[in-house]
């Protein structure tokens, strides 16, 4: 299990409301489970550290983070 990266209580709220939004779960919620926020997917292989790390930011998969930074 991944841990979110820590934010601030405000900002927090304001990313895990715009997520629930936007995909129909919270940043976080979709962290602790390991899936993509995005997509729904496994969210347990990356292909590198710094992957890892992001997916710890922003909640992304492996593959919307390719389809979204490359």
């Amino acid at each position: 299990m991944t841990a979110p990266s820590k934010k601030s209580p405000e900002m927090e709220r304001y990313i895990d409301l715009y997520s629930k939004k936007m995909f129909g779960k919270t940043r976080t919620t979709a962290i602790y489970n390991d899936v993509c926020v995005i997509c729904g997917g496994d969210a347990s292989r990356f292909k590198d550290t710094l992957s890892r790390k992001e997916y710890s930011i922003s909640g992304l998969c492996q593959t919307c983070q390719d389809k979204t930074f490359e």
